[in-house]
């Protein structure tokens, strides 16, 4: 622990409108509650209050960008430090797991099927199986996990978390059909006609986005999700340039160090990058270097090209904004800048879209205007009995969006499969 979890709950306030669970946390974490329990030696009872409210605490506490979320709500950080509530989550979640004691519900005699084991998958399939549904969980993958074993580097979510949900799955009851897909020989249909009352998809975007520029398909360009599913297959040379400024860019980044990039160089297009200040800060730790104000035009097999940007004036002068708002300035290309950078690997790294294998095999599906999985206000999709949450329906968000709008989902197919009519 990089924190004294102890001290840190000592310094809880224990507000009476605590600001870092209604303003702060995207799923309502009860925080105070949680470290009053932890202080008053009820470790347990703070472990069962976690994992009622979101299944996925142990993941959250250690992916959420908590700085932005209830650590930045965090009254004593107004005027000092915020209190390490990632900290004490994480030791809470992580020591109890093994000893949380789920009791499912009595069996329903009704099946559900979760396509996709990622965050919203596993979210699902939980909630479900605790309400006694029996639940099978269709994986492309050979384990479970999605985005957060596939495309989360080892260093920030160790993957022997993962295994430790598969077994707590296990234990209710949920069953696994690994390394198949739906969509392929196998479609949602055929799901409905064998018995499944619902079936939920939460199949993630996998689809990498793409910059659309000259030289894309060349063999020194690779995209940041197909990297870091298995960094170990690349040679990615000596000097690597990575395109985009998120937390996915940070991840590329000290993964490409890790196994053994001398020059890794991040290429940002304004004057601040879009990850958290804390992957931004440990990037820098670990040698990533930045480059700002650069918009890549074209790749060349020895590099890539870009132009300098510079403030756009007639455009600040519109919007009356001053040069010292630093992130704030709008910026414009100069083509008489074009210049080479060499590089030996070009890493694009500006998020990814869902895939359309399920729409193009189950034509009920439909998709919305941003080309994501369409759904109503109860998560059901075009096809009746069909849910939907996570990033098949957002595009690539975060963890704990997924986990929050998942549990309301998995109320909705509750009432559908019961009889009822989803909200």
């Amino acid at each position: 622990m990089s924190v004294h979890v102890i001290d840190e709950a000592n310094r809880c306030l224990q507000c009476g409108k605590p600001r870092c669970r209604e303003n702060g946390c995207p799923i309502h974490t009860n925080i105070p509650e949680m470290i009053r329990l932890f202080k008053e030696n009820r470790m347990m009872e703070a472990a069962e209050m976690l994992f009622a409210n979101n299944p996925l605490s142990m993941v959250c506490s250690l992916v959420c960008n908590h700085e932005n979320q209830c650590e930045g709500a965090c009254v004593r950080g107004l005027k000092g430090e915020s209190i390490h509530i990632s900290s004490i989550e994480n030791y809470i979640s992580d020591s109890c797991f093994e000893r949380l004691e789920l009791k499912p519900a009595p069996p329903k005699g009704i099946k559900a099927a979760v396509i996709g084991a990622g965050p919203a998958g596993i979210t699902i399939a939980i909630i479900l199986a605790l309400k006694g549904y029996s639940i099978t969980v269709f994986e492309t993958h050979d384990k479970i996990g999605g985005i957060l074993r596939y495309g989360i580097p080892e260093f920030r979510l160790p993957k022997s978390i993962l295994d430790r949900y598969y077994k707590k799955m296990r234990e209710l009851g949920i069953k696994f059909r690994p390394n198949f897909s739906i969509g392929g020989s196998t479609s949602i249909q055929d799901l409905l006609n064998d018995g499944y009352k619902s079936v939920f998809i939460g199949t993630g975007a996998w689809r990498p986005r793409k910059l659309g520029i000259p030289g894309e398909t060349f063999g020194n360009v690779f995209y940041a999700i197909n990297y870091l599913n298995n960094p170990d297959v690349y040679d990615l040379g000596d000097k690597v340039a990575i395109i985009g400024a998120g937390n996915a860019a940070m991840d590329v980044a000290r993964t490409a160090i890790r196994h053994g990039a001398k020059e890794v160089v991040v290429y940002v297009r304004g004057d601040e990058v879009s990850a958290s200040k804390t992957e931004f800060e440990y990037a820098k730790v670990d040698g990533v270097k930045f480059e700002y104000r650069k918009a890549i035009v074209r790749i060349e097999d020895e590099g890539a090209v870009f132009c300098d940007m510079v403030p756009d004036e007639e455009r600040m002068a519109e919007l009356n904004i001053q040069q010292s708002e630093a992130g704030k300035i709008p910026l414009k290309v100069l083509p008489e800048t074009e210049h080479l950078i060499p590089a030996d690997s070009i890493m694009i790294a500006i998020s990814q879209v869902p895939q359309d294998r399920l729409v193009n095999r189950d034509k009920e599906l439909k998709l919305n205007e941003k080309g994501n999985l369409a759904t109503n206000d109860s998560g059901e999709t075009t096809l009746p009995g069909v849910f939907a949450s996570g990033d098949v329906v957002t595009g690539a968000k975060t963890v704990v969006a997924a986990v929050a709008v998942s549990k309301r989902i998995a109320e909705d197919m509750d009432r559908f499969m019961s009889g009822g009519e989803s909200n």
